[in-house]
């Protein structure tokens, strides 16, 4: 089969080089475009650049310039791994079998950009990997390959990606391109009941709310680890909190119960909990130790207000 690839970062990369490793023909090669001053190399024009394998740059795919660069390489597939602009299906019909996108949800449930956030805020307990046929719509076209992973009280936006969801994908869109190509490959159309979208999260959508569970809560910061972080406020600052810890205290809601070298703890709703890392405007992530020491937070004040 003649591929066209689209997609970027460090796991567009490792998708690419799968489907080479694999002996896959790729023809063509579409990522984003190079920013102003680059701090890294585009990883993805890289690999492209090393099997000298034709690069189309672009950040918008609907351009007409950008369907007549796929036109003319003749696709029998496209393939998509971490891709945010939408792709038109002038450019899905170039292709005979169309088009295929790695998504981090188990679809039709969880939608959207930000699937791994929401999974993690709502309290899920699985989440996992969907390869499916793209369409022109967000995340709904027909299943090809679906593999579940579990998603443990510790976890973090971070840990279910990095940990469990980056490496899954890799190769399940390898073998997605191998059953495609073998005439092997099955799919079965989204069940619009079960069907859920959430939009791509920002700091706007996860501002605690101290006199909520702790359960809801740990799951916010959970879920915004390590972006957007949740947002709290302090002393007329807004603080993004990363890391953190169920604590067994009580106390007034958003209520500094503790303060040392181990993190402070805050107190929720039902109960409370350490935070272990944080953020203040203008600085890095720090420990909680050091935001503590740069903002002398002590016990007896509060966040939120």
């Amino acid at each position: 089969m003649r591929i066209v690839f689209i997609g970027q970062a460090p796991f567009g990369r490792e998708a690419l080089e799968a489907l080479l490793a694999q002996g896959e023909q790729v023809v063509g090669v579409i990522t984003v475009e190079d920013p102003p001053t680059p701090r890294y190399p585009n990883p993805v024009k890289a690999c492209a650049d090393e099997h000298d394998i034709p690069v189309y740059q672009a950040n918008f795919l609907k351009k007409p310039e950008a369907v007549s660069w796929v036109k003319a390489l003749d696709p029998d597939l496209l393939v998509l791994a971490f891709v945010t602009a939408f792709v038109p299906q002038e450019m899905i019909d170039l292709a005979d079998h169309g088009g295929i996108n790695y998504h981090p949800s188990l679809l039709p449930k969880y939608r959207g950009g930000s699937a791994i956030n929401w999974a993690i805020i709502n309290g899920e307990t699985e989440t996992g990997v969907t390869i499916h046929f793209i369409d022109e719509g967000v995340d709904t076209g027909p299943i090809l390959l679906q593999e579940k992973v579990d998603i443990m009280p510790d976890d973090t936006v971070k840990t279910v990606y990095f940990d469990k969801l980056y490496p899954l994908g890799i190769r399940m869109i390898a073998e997605a391109v191998k059953q495609i190509r073998e005439g092997t490959a099955a799919a079965t159309v989204q069940d619009e009941s079960g069907a859920s979208f959430q939009p791509v999260i920002t700091a706007a959508d996860t501002v605690i709310d101290w006199s909520q569970s702790t359960h809801r809560i740990y799951n916010l910061i959970r879920g915004a680890n390590p972006s957007p972080g949740a947002v709290t406020s302090y002393d007329g600052n807004t603080c993004k909190l990363f890391d953190a810890a169920v604590a067994e205290r009580t106390g007034a809601a958003g209520e500094i119960l503790a303060a040392d070298d181990a993190g402070f703890t805050v107190a929720t709703g039902d109960g409370a909990i350490t935070i272990l890392s944080a953020q203040i405007p203008g600085q890095k992530k720090q420990s909680a130790s050091a935001f503590i020491e740069s903002t002398g937070l002590k016990p007896g004040t509060k966040l939120g207000q």
